[in-house]
């Protein structure tokens, strides 16, 4: 019996730090244009917000057209009142298309995560 109770003991702590580790990433909850989304003119920037705590220097946001072509933009920065938002400000105004938004963040735990997203100016 003590062996089994034991191994149910490791079973559940083996669970738990799994279960931690998978929250522990910042994972991109919306954004602004939004994931998506059409909108009307060009935006001056872009607004991450992620589920987790950013670290900026260790982060980066890229936009491009759908030929691919990259659009100047800034190095992200945390918005000053919450650090589960980046903003990204673009270089130039954006021509009617759709845009290819690449991100990659280091969440302030240090686990990495990526991903894109499309949005359209009309």
């Amino acid at each position: 019996m003590q062996r089994f109770l034991k191994l149910l003991f490791a079973v559940a702590f083996a669970t738990s730090l799994a279960a931690t580790s998978v929250f522990a990433h910042a994972f991109l909850d919306h954004a602004v244009p939004g994931v998506g989304s059409s909108v009307s003119g060009s935006p001056r920037e872009l607004r991450l917000y992620f589920t987790q705590g950013v670290v900026t220097a260790f982060s980066g946001v890229s936009v491009a057209s759908s030929k691919g072509t990259a659009i100047p933009a800034s190095k992200p920065v945390n918005d000053p009142s919450d650090q589960q938002i980046i903003i990204v400000r673009l270089g130039r105004a954006l021509p009617p298309g759709t845009y290819t938004v690449s991100w990659h963040v280091v969440s302030v735990d240090t686990h990495p995560t990526s991903g894109t997203f499309h949005f359209t100016v009309s």
